[in-house]
């Protein structure tokens, strides 16, 4: 799961070099925190919000398999 959103958010910034995922599990639920240039979190969100909500679509589906719940977060 982490690599599949390093490769994602890889191919929508500026600054590949500078994406890093973090994992936390917690109770219930995997947290994945998305970190990229400061330039670029724009790029990441896209407008309205509709990349961060696509990225986390596609996260979410995949992790059906998984009986842990899958939340994306995105800092800069």
């Amino acid at each position: 799961m982490k690599d599949l959103i390093t490769v994602i958010a890889k191919a929508l910034v500026d600054h590949p070099d500078e994406v890093r995922v973090s994992v936390t599990e917690k109770d219930d639920k995997f947290e994945y925190r998305l970190s990229v240039h400061p330039d670029d979190v724009g790029k990441v969100i896209g407008k309205q919000g509709r990349i961060a909500k696509s990225l986390r679509t596609v996260i979410t589906s995949a992790a059906v398999k998984e009986t842990k719940r899958v939340t994306v977060e995105i800092v800069s």
